[in-house]
């Protein structure tokens, strides 16, 4: 029996849970609802899903709140697509530094949201198999570097800061999460599009070469990312995991 992506919508609105729900299913889709955190939680200790559609302005925990909890524990290998109404950027960036793969903005198209589901899944489906994603809020140690990925940062050995633009932080987690495994462009593309994919537009060949530049790679004899002729990029160095600063 074929697979059915099973969603999970929470949204204290009854309206939207019951719009959303119910124009899923109308398209292939598996649905179930909760109004809150709790409800949440409850409904994950007994049943898995494929991707959770997470509001942000709720009462209680909020939906950034329940993001970094889901992030930080054993359901962080859930896709979440974040609603809000509201407009401000920041909120945005913050939904997405919470560790949310998408984010949608009320009033919405339902045609959108259903396109943006099956694009977060498509891409979450790409990572080849048999990987762990690293753990939120960590220090990632590769060769004579960490990341911070609170921060969203570089440090050398010396412990020096090295900022990273979001579109450079985003490719090098893939490349972290995915170490001494070859990633076609395509691949690459789609990893990194989900958020700001305009960034993207000029290749990943370029933007390859900058973070190369932050990591001190020579291009020639890289060290950390090895091209493979004719099929992509390999991150080369074994990662491991350090324990959060103090």
């Amino acid at each position: 029996m074929d697979h059915v992506d099973h969603i999970l919508i929470v949204d204290d609105d009854r309206e939207i849970r019951e719009l959303v729900s119910g124009y899923l299913q109308k398209n292939g889709l598996r649905t179930s609802v909760a109004a809150d955190g709790r409800q949440m939680r409850s409904f994950l200790d007994a049943n898995a899903v494929d991707l959770i559609v997470l509001d942000v302005m709720m009462p209680g925990d909020d939906g950034l709140v329940l993001c970094r909890e889901l992030r930080s524990g054993r359901h962080k290998a859930i896709p979440i697509l974040m609603l809000t109404a509201r407009t401000d950027e920041m909120d945005r960036i913050l939904g997405l530094e919470m560790g949310a793969d998408d984010y949608l903005a009320k009033p919405f198209a339902a045609r959108e949201l259903l396109a943006r589901i099956k694009a977060v899944l498509r891409r979450t489906r790409m990572l080849p198999p048999n990987l762990q994603i690293s753990e939120a809020g960590q220090l990632l140690t590769f060769g004579a570097w960490r990341l911070d990925t609170v921060a969203r940062h570089l440090l050398d050995k010396d412990g020096t800061a090295i900022a990273l633009s979001g579109a450079e932080y985003r490719l090098l987690r893939v490349f972290i999460d995915h170490p001494q495994r070859v990633l076609n462009r395509d691949q690459l593309l789609s990893l990194t599009q989900g958020r700001d994919a305009e960034l993207f537009d000029r290749s990943i060949d370029l933007l390859v070469s900058r973070l190369r530049q932050r990591l001190g790679d020579d291009a020639r004899e890289p060290t950390y990312i090895k091209t493979v002729r004719s099929e992509g990029y390999v991150f080369s160095v074994p990662v491991e995991i350090s324990e959060p600063r103090q």
